[in-house]
């Protein structure tokens, strides 16, 4: 695995043993009922109160006491600022996150503070055959961290480089002279780096690391009712959630793994489909019976009114026009949706396994490609985001491809391919509810933000250890 499933050791303070109930004297003093005796009585039920008032705070110290305190320590200075950088050298573009924490007053738990956030394009993978070109886009990333990271604190923030799926597809020499190039730029930042500090993440750990960021940024990783993660990316796509009964899906068995939360362990399944990201189904369905090296290719999911539109993946680039079809005339140009489908689910479905089948159990938050598509095309707030449905996604699929666009030649198959995925690969139901996100609270919804996490956390609990 690429890193151990230790994210968050410290023990949960508010998990504190409950007083027992108070309990009455088997019958009292003659002088019991005089004033002594009252104020005596009074005073013990003041103390009483008081006490499991101040329990209850205590206990509760996560929703509303640990912030109140927290907020008037930050006020007053006392916070220690604690940095990481984490660089996501995804299929389609790279990007830099580089986040401040401090310890909570209360507990010592990580409190995410601010974050930096700023990619640029194309990704990792396209420089393959040019590494120092390669490495120098990730330098100018490293530039923009630097303004985040004080001079002071750079030799103690860890920086990470984690490739996606962008370079597992490459061949593994030219990866390697990629990921060489970037090993050889973080010996020279001044960042605090080690033997890992570049690599290809395993799918695994990206998976958990979005499950970890979506339930810590909506304060779920103290309670049982965690959400699933739906991440999708170019080159893949993950899910992750936390099965309600793990012995009736015995097909889970080699994708399960214990994570750490704030109070105890959740077991999740996790895995990463390699091959059904959003880019990745594109070139499949585009060189669908195409002859190898051709690069002027038609698609069936592609409306009649576009002409060779540049699609670059990988290290080629494709020119990609519509296809006529029966159900198209000049007047109005469509797609025949039930012949895209089709393509659709003979590229994408053989990928998904094993299926999550249980998905549909669970309160479900999707980003990245799903929220990009979803605002493109109006079924959220650009802004906010907010929740759709599978049926609606479905229907937005069906109208799209009804239309001529030229502005967004590629939304057609996109958007049937999301459909695709949702119905018929994971076997969510039409009217299940989809929260989608870019942002919770100000902070981008990443793996970066639970990589961070993890790294520091280990890095505090091997130094405790020492």
């Amino acid at each position: 695995m690429g890193f151990e499933y230790e994210l968050l050791q410290q023990q949960d303070s508010s998990e504190r043993t409950q007083p027992p109930a108070g309990s009455r004297r088997k019958g009292g003093s003659k002088g019991g009922g005089g004033p002594g005796g009252s104020n005596l009585r009074f005073s013990f039920i003041c103390l009483v109160v008081s006490a499991s008032l101040l329990i209850f705070l205590l206990g509760a110290y996560t929703d509303s006491f640990h912030p109140i305190i927290d907020g008037i320590a930050g006020r007053l200075g006392y916070h220690e600022k604690i940095y990481a950088v984490v660089i996501d050298a995804g299929s389609t573009g790279s990007r830099v996150l580089a986040f401040e924490f401090h310890h909570g007053t209360l507990d010592g738990r990580l409190v995410l503070d601010y974050e930096l956030f700023e990619q640029s394009k194309p990704g990792l993978s396209a420089f393959a055959g040019r590494p120092e070109e390669g490495a120098a886009s990730i330098g100018k990333l490293l530039d923009l961290a630097k303004r985040v990271v004080p001079e002071t604190k750079l030799s103690q923030t860890p920086l990470v480089l984690k490739a996606t799926a962008g370079l597992r597809l490459l061949p593994p020499a030219q990866a390697e002279a990629l990921l060489a190039a970037c090993r050889e730029l973080f010996k020279s930042s001044g960042f605090l780096v080690n033997a890992q500090a570049v690599e290809i993440m395993d799918g695994t750990d990206e998976g958990i690391f979005s499950w970890f960021t979506v339930n810590f940024l909506l304060g779920k990783l103290t309670g049982r009712n965690t959400v699933a993660a739906l991440d999708l990316g170019g080159g893949s796509t993950q899910v992750t959630f936390a099965p309600r009964d793990v012995s009736q899906t015995p097909l889970y068995k080699d994708y399960m793994h214990r994570v750490p939360t704030f109070s105890s362990y959740v077991e999740v399944f996790t895995n990463s489909y390699l091959g059904a990201g959003l880019h990745a189904i594109r070139h499949a369905v585009f060189t669908h019976r195409a002859a190898e090296n051709q690069t002027k290719l038609s698609s069936e999911c592609v409306n009649p009114i576009i002409h060779e539109k540049l699609f670059r993946y990988g290290t080629g680039q494709y020119y990609i026009s519509g296809k006529d079809n029966p159900k198209a005339t000049a007047e109005n140009p469509v797609v025949d949706y039930e012949l895209c489908a089709s393509i659709v689910k003979q590229k994408l479905l053989p990928t998904l396994k094993p299926k999550p089948v249980t998905l549909k159990q669970h309160e479900i938050s999707a980003f990245s490609y799903f929220f990009d598509r979803a605002i493109e095309t109006g079924l959220v707030d650009p802004m906010q985001g907010g929740e759709t449905t599978v049926g609606e996604f479905v229907s937005k699929s069906r109208e799209v491809c009804a239309e001529a666009n030229a502005d967004q030649p590629f939304m057609c198959v996109d958007l049937v391919f999301i459909s695709t995925l949702l119905e018929e690969g994971y076997g969510l139901k039409a009217k299940t509810p989809l929260k989608l996100y870019k942002k919770i609270d100000g902070h981008e919804i990443s793996w970066a933000l639970g990589c961070a996490y993890n790294i520091l956390t280990s890095r505090e609990n091997a130094m405790k250890h020492k």
